[in-house]
C-alpha cells in the first residue's frame, strides 16, 4: 500500500504501468545488483578463485532483499551499493567475504542499468508494436474518407483521413525502428575495474585470462559490454537512449496536439473516448475536455527536457571519472522510460477509441474545400486557352464574395457560381466545370501512400516479431 503522508513522485503510482515502475523499482536495482554479484562468483569459480559452495550460497540468498537492513548500513558508510554488499555477505557467512571480489562500484551499477535499460525499452517496443498496429487499421479504414486539410491552421485542399493518420504513424515507425537498434546496441561496462584497465581483475587472473573471464560474464549475463571504458560506460549511451525517447515523445506530442486543435467544437472532427461518468470541468458540466491527450503534451513535454541532462552528463565527465552525474541518474534514467510507458498506454487508449466525426467533416468539406477548386480549374481554363492572370484575377473576386458568404454563415456558394459565370463558360462547358469543382476527387496520392504505408508498418511488425522470437527460441 502506497503511503501518501509524505511526498511520492507521480510515477510511483498515479503514471506508468506497474510493470515499469516493478522494472525501475529500488527492490529490483538491488535483485539485479545480485544477479551481478553472483554472475561475478559464478566466473571466478571457474577460474579458481572461489568455491562452487560459495556460489550456490550466493544463489540461495540472491532474492531475499532486505532492505531495511541496508538503509542502517547505508546510514552509517554513506555508500547504498557497499550497503547492500554487506547486506547480502550476512546472509551468507561461508560466502559473504568473496561478494564484490575484484570489483569497483560501476562494474555493478553500469552493468546493471544497461539491463534494465535493455528491458525497458522491450517493454516500450511491446506497446509501440501495439500502436503501430493500430493505426495501420485505422489508415486502412479512413484511407479514402475526404478531409480538409489546413496550412497555418486556415483551410487549404482536401486530403484523406487516412493520409493525416499517417503523418504521425510514420514518424513512430522511425521512432521504432530507431529504439529497436537502439535496444539491440545497449552494451554495458563489463568487467574493468576502478579506471577502467582492469588491473585489479588481472592482478587475480593473470593477464593471459582475462578476456575470457569478461567473455564469460557477458554470456552469463546474456549482455555485451564495451571494449574500453573509463570508471563508467560512455554515457553518451543514456544520452541516445533519452534522445530517442524523446523523439518518439514529440510524435506523440504532435498526434495529441492535434487532437486537441481538431476535438475543438470550431472544428469537432476528433475527439478522444470520453467515458459516461467523466467529469469534463468543476464549473462547467457541459465541457468534455480532451485531458488524456493535454496528459501527453504536458509528460512529454517534460521528457523532452531529459536528454539535455544526460548529454550534460557526457560532457562533463572529467578524466576517467566524477559522480556529478549519479544524483540525476537515479531519477533520470527511470523517468525517461516511465514518462514514455505512460504516453504509449494513453496514446494507444485514444487511437484505438478515436471518435471520428463524419459529420463534422462532410462540412468542413462541404465549407471549404470549393475554394481549393479554384486551383484545379485555374490549370483546366489555361490549358484550354484562358489567359491565367485574367483567370486568377476573376477567380479571387469570386471566391471574395464566397467567403463572406461562409463568414455569414451561407453555405459556400462558389461552385454555383463559378459553373454559371459566362467569362469560364467561354473555354468549358457546364459539365466540364462541375466535374472539375467537384474537390472530393482532388486528393492526389493520399489514399495510395497512406495503404503502402499501413502495410509497410504491418511488415515491419511481422518482421520485429519474428525476430524477436528467433532469438528467444535460440536463448
Amino acid at each position: 500500500m502506497v503511503s501518501f503522508s509524505e511526498y511520492l513522485s507521480p510515477f510511483s503510482w498515479r503514471y506508468a504501468s506497474p510493470e515499469m515502475r516493478q522494472l525501475w523499482s529500488e527492490n529490483q536495482k538491488r535483485l539485479t545488483w545480485r544477479k551481478i554479484w553472483v554472475a561475478l562468483a559464478q566466473a571466478q569459480s571457474e577460474f579458481g578463485l572461489v568455491s562452487t559452495e560459495q556460489v550456490a550460497e550466493l544463489i540461495a540468498a540472491a532474492e531475499t532483499i532486505n532492505l531495511q537492513r541496508a538503509l542502517e548500513i547505508e546510514a552509517e558508510i554513506h555508500h547504498d551499493l557497499m550497503a547492500e554488499v554487506r547486506t547480502f555477505a550476512e546472509q551468507c557467512p561461508t560466502a559473504g567475504g568473496i561478494i564484490h571480489l575484484g570489483a569497483t562500484s560501476m562494474d555493478i551499477e553500469d552493468n546493471a542499468e544497461a539491463l534494465r535499460m535493455r528491458q525497458a525499452l522491450e517493454i516500450i517496443l511491446q506497446k509501440l508494436t501495439q500502436l503501430l498496429s493500430i493505426f495501420a487499421d485505422q489508415i486502412r479504414t479512413y484511407a479514402a474518407t475526404p478531409i480538409m486539410a489546413f496550412t497555418h491552421l486556415q483551410p487549404a485542399e482536401p486530403s484523406t483521413l487516412g493520409y493525416r493518420l499517417s503523418f504521425y504513424a510514420q514518424d513512430l515507425l522511425a521512432d521504432f525502428q530507431d529504439l529497436k537498434r537502439l535496444k539491440n546496441q545497449i552494451k554495458g561496462k563489463g568487467f574493468k575495474g576502478a579506471v577502467g584497465t582492469a588491473a585489479s581483475y588481472i592482478e587475480l587472473l593473470g593477464v593471459e585470462n582475462f578476456q575470457r573471464f569478461e567473455n564469460r560474464l557477458s554470456e552469463l549475463l546474456g549482455l555485451p559490454f564495451f571494449d574500453i571504458t573509463s570508471q563508467t560506460y560512455p554515457r553518451r549511451q543514456d544520452y541516445a537512449v533519452l534522445s530517442s525517447l524523446a523523439a518518439m515523445g514529440s510524435t506523440l506530442y504532435k498526434l495529441a496536439f492535434d487532437l486537441r486543435i481538431l476535438q475543438s467544437p470550431v472544428i469537432g472532427e476528433w475527439s478522444e473516448p470520453f467515458g459516461s461518468r467523466q467529469v469534463g470541468s468543476s464549473a462547467m458540466p457541459f465541457k468534455r475536455n480532451p485531458i488524456q491527450a493535454e496528459k501527453i503534451d504536458s509528460l512529454a513535454r517534460l521528457l523532452a527536457s531529459l536528454p539535455q541532462v544526460a548529454w550534460n552528463n557526457a560532457a562533463h565527465s572529467l578524466l576517467e571519472r566524477t559522480l556529478d552525474d549519479s544524483a540525476n541518474r537515479r531519477s533520470i534514467l527511470p523517468e525517461a522510460f516511465l514518462i514514455a510507458d505512460e504516453l504509449l498506454t494513453v496514446s494507444n487508449r485514444i487511437v484505438r477509441n478515436l471518435k471520428i466525426n463524419l459529420n463534422a467533416i462532410t462540412q468542413n468539406v462541404n465549407k471549404f474545400a470549393p475554394f481549393a477548386g479554384t486551383e484545379r480549374l485555374l490549370m483546366a481554363l489555361v490549358t484550354a486557352g484562358a489567359n491565367r492572370q485574367e483567370m486568377h484575377e476573376r477567380l479571387r473576386d469570386l471566391a471574395m464574395q464566397a467567403w463572406q458568404a461562409v463568414q455569414s454563415g451561407r453555405a459556400n456558394p462558389l461552385s454555383e457560381m463559378i459553373a454559371v459565370d459566362p467569362i469560364f463558360q467561354q473555354f468549358l462547358d457546364n459539365e466540364t466545370l462541375q466535374s472539375i469543382l467537384k474537390t472530393d476527387e482532388y486528393t492526389g496520392i493520399a489514399e495510395e501512400r497512406a495503404i503502402a504505408l499501413a502495410n509497410t508498418i504491418v511488415k515491419s511488425i511481422e518482421v520485429s516479431d519474428e525476430v524477436q522470437y528467433t532469438h528467444r527460441r535460440v536463448e
